[in-house]
């Protein structure tokens, strides 16, 4: 038998399997995947098989996984925690103020999705508490994601129409992720009756979020169209990411790396003749986004 993981709890999950019915299952001893050093082996959008046991049932094996969306374990320092698994694209919500979502930490969460070749979109939630300005800078960093294929969509969550967002999540499984605060849930409710998640607001004293979602969660919007909602998330660490590798997961740097005079030796840092360097003093790639590749090369701690 044959199931899809809706949510992990960390010993049981809901599984979905056809027909519709959800069982509860338990994964079969110490179930791992090979060659992956991970917190949560069996993770929400994973493929698995079953066996019943009584009314609920046991996941004798993992099937394999068309891409999965990670980050470093906060906790166990070197591993990875899997957000979710087998999915058609990643939205983030973001803000920018209660609680700001800085760019580092939108740039580490794209390359992840790049780094699978995940389709990415960037809701930018809580357009009604920027001032001019603020809105003016609000537009020019969508401009700048929509540069390298990044959708892009303002909003207010708690009261704006959802149509464009309820057709860019259409007969797709999306992973939607975001800093606590940042109006996920908010805007999850509001797309359908099924889902009743939590929300809370913005602490006056530190002026961040606070968790309301604990595990991570797919929700059906349709026959055919699929969310999974994630814990707020107050960083995003890169897991084994290779200096030589991570310009790739940068889109408009993977259009001309090919041109610097080292080749794939060239980590676009110092080296003589490189095309990266060349097209950030041109303005054709972002001098703030070139920064936070800088700060992922040398492994800065600037994952908020």
């Amino acid at each position: 038998m044959k199931g899809r993981v809706l949510k992990s709890t960390g010993s049981w999950y809901e599984v979905l399997i056809e027909g519709g019915q959800v069982l509860q299952a338990r994964a079969r001893g110490k179930l791992r995947l090979d060659d992956i050093n991970e917190t949560n082996p069996v993770a929400v959008g994973d493929w698995v098989d079953l066996q019943p046991e009584g009314n609920n049932a046991v996941i004798s094996a993992i099937l394999p996984r068309q891409n999965h969306m990670l980050r470093q374990s906060v906790k166990k320092k070197g591993q990875a925690h899997v957000l979710a698994a087998n999915i058609d694209q990643v939205m983030l919500i973001a803000t920018l103020k209660q609680p700001r979502t800085s760019l580092g930490f939108i740039d580490r969460f794209l390359v992840s999705a790049e780094a699978f070749r995940i389709p990415q979109v960037i809701i930018f939630n809580k357009r009604d508490l920027l001032t001019e300005t603020e809105l003016e800078e609000q537009t020019k960093l969508m401009q700048r994601y929509q540069t390298f294929g990044t959708r892009t969509l303002a909003l207010q969550a708690t009261h704006d129409d959802l149509l464009e967002v309820n057709e860019i999540l259409e007969n797709k499984v999306t992973l939607v992720a975001g800093h606590s605060g940042a109006g996920k849930s908010t805007l999850l409710n509001r797309l359908s009756d099924r889902i009743q998640q939590a929300t809370s607001n913005i602490s006056s004293f530190s002026n961040k979020g606070t968790h309301t979602t604990t595990f991570a969660e797919m929700f059906r919007l349709d026959e055919h169209s699929f969310v999974i909602d994630t814990p707020g998330v107050k960083e995003w660490g890169l897991v084994d990411m290779e200096p030589q590798e991570l310009s790739d997961y940068f889109p408009e740097m993977r259009a001309v790396r090919t041109s610097c005079k080292f080749g794939a030796r060239c980590i676009h840092f110092h080296e003589p003749g490189c095309a990266v360097i060349a097209a950030v003093e041109n303005q054709q790639i972002s001098l703030a986004r070139y920064e936070s590749y800088l700060s992922m090369l040398a492994g800065e701690d600037n994952r908020k």
